[in-house]
C-alpha cells in the first residue's frame, strides 16, 4: 500500500513538472516571436537604426532573445540532468550573466534619452547621434561584463587545472567558491541598483519640472514621455529584482528543498520571462511610429501611413 502510494505521488510529481516545463516552453516561443517580429520591423526603416532610443530599444530586445535562450537551454539541462564541458558553461554562464545586466543599464540609458530630449532638447541632436549610440552600447556591455570577470578570474586563479576537463550540470553557483566573493557579488549588486535608482529619480524630477513649465504641444509631449520614464522604471523594478532573485532562494534552500524549487520557477516566470515582455509594450505599442510600421509589416505593406518626414 506504502509502495503504491510513493508511486503516485512520484508519477503526480513529475507531471507537475512536465507541465511546468512545458508551459516555459511555450512562453519563450511567444516572446522570442514578438521579439523576432519587433526586431523585423526595426530593420525596415533607417529613421530606427539611426534613431538613438530605438537603437537602444533594439538592443533590448537582442539582449532579452539571448538571455531568454540561454536560460532556457539552462532550464532544460538542469531539468534533464544533463551535464556539459566546463567550457561550455563557462560561454552560457558568460552570456546569462552579461545579458541579465545589459537590459537594466539599456533601460536606463533610455531613461536618460528622454530626460535629454526633453529638458535639454538643443544639445539632443549632439549627445543621442548614432556616434554616441553605439559609444553608449560599448559602455553598457563593459558595465555588465564586471561581474563574470570577477567570478572567471577567482574560480580559475582558485581551481587545478584537472576540473577544466569534467563535465558538470552547469549552474552558476558552481563559480562561487567563497562566502567573501558572494558577499563582492551583492556588493556590486547595490552598487548597480543605486546607481540605476539615482539616475531613474533625477530623471522623473527633471522631466516632471518641466512637464509642469510646458504649455500646449511641448505640454502633452512632455508628459508622454515622463509616462515613459514611469514604465521604464517599472520594468527596471522586475530587471532589478531578478538580480535578487538568487540571494532569496540560496536562504529558502537552506530550509525547504520543495520550497526552493517551487520559488526559483515562480521567480524565472515573474522576473526572466513576465519583465521581458514589457520591452514590446513600451515602444512596440506605445510608439506611434514603430506601431504604425509594424503594422504595416503585419499587413504585407497595405497599411501606410507616412511618419518619417
Amino acid at each position: 500500500m506504502d509502495s503504491n502510494n510513493s508511486l503516485v505521488s512520484t508519477v503526480s510529481i513529475m507531471q507537475s513538472f512536465n507541465f511546468k516545463i512545458i508551459l516555459v516552453q511555450v512562453l519563450v516561443a511567444v516572446f522570442l516571436c514578438i521579439n523576432f517580429m519587433l526586431i523585423t520591423t526595426f530593420f525596415m526603416k533607417e529613421f530606427f537604426y539611426t534613431t538613438m532610443r530605438y537603437i537602444l530599444f533594439a538592443v533590448t530586445l537582442l539582449s532579452d532573445c539571448v538571455m531568454l535562450i540561454v536560460t532556457n537551454l539552462l532550464l532544460i539541462c538542469n531539468y534533464f540532468n544533463f551535464t556539459m564541458n566546463l567550457w561550455l558553461c563557462v560561454i552560457m554562464f558568460i552570456l546569462s550573466t552579461v545579458y541579465s545586466l545589459v537590459t537594466p543599464f539599456t533601460l536606463t540609458a533610455m531613461t536618460l534619452e528622454r530626460y535629454v530630449a526633453i529638458c535639454m532638447p538643443l544639445r539632443h541632436g549632439d549627445l543621442c547621434s548614432t556616434h554616441c549610440s553605439l559609444h553608449c552600447i560599448l559602455l553598457i556591455h563593459s558595465l555588465s561584463s564586471i561581474h563574470f570577470i570577477v567570478d572567471l578570474s577567482i574560480y580559475f586563479a582558485s581551481t587545478p587545472i584537472k576540473f577544466y576537463k569534467q563535465s558538470m550540470t552547469c549552474n552558476h553557483w558552481i563559480f562561487i567558491l567563497y562566502r567573501w566573493q558572494d558577499h563582492l557579488r551583492n556588493a556590486i549588486k547595490v552598487l548597480y541598483f543605486l546607481s540605476m535608482c539615482i539616475i531613474i529619480v533625477f530623471s522623473y524630477v527633471r522631466i516632471m519640472k518641466a512637464a509642469r513649465a510646458a504649455s500646449g504641444e511641448d505640454r502633452k509631449s512632455t508628459w508622454k514621455g515622463l509616462k515613459t520614464v514611469i514604465l521604464h522604471a517599472f520594468q527596471l523594478l522586475l530587471c532589478l529584482i531578478q538580480l535578487w532573485c538568487p540571494l532569496i532562494e540560496s536562504a529558502v534552500l537552506q530550509t525547504n528543498v520543495k520550497a526552493y524549487i517551487n520559488l526559483r520557477y515562480i521567480n524565472y516566470i515573474i522576473f526572466y520571462l513576465a519583465s521581458r515582455c514589457l520591452s514590446p509594450l513600451i515602444y512596440g505599442l506605445r510608439d506611434e511610429k514603430f506601431f504604425c510600421a509594424m503594422k504595416s509589416y503585419l499587413l504585407c505593406g497595405f497599411y501606410k501611413k507616412n511618419f518619417f518626414i
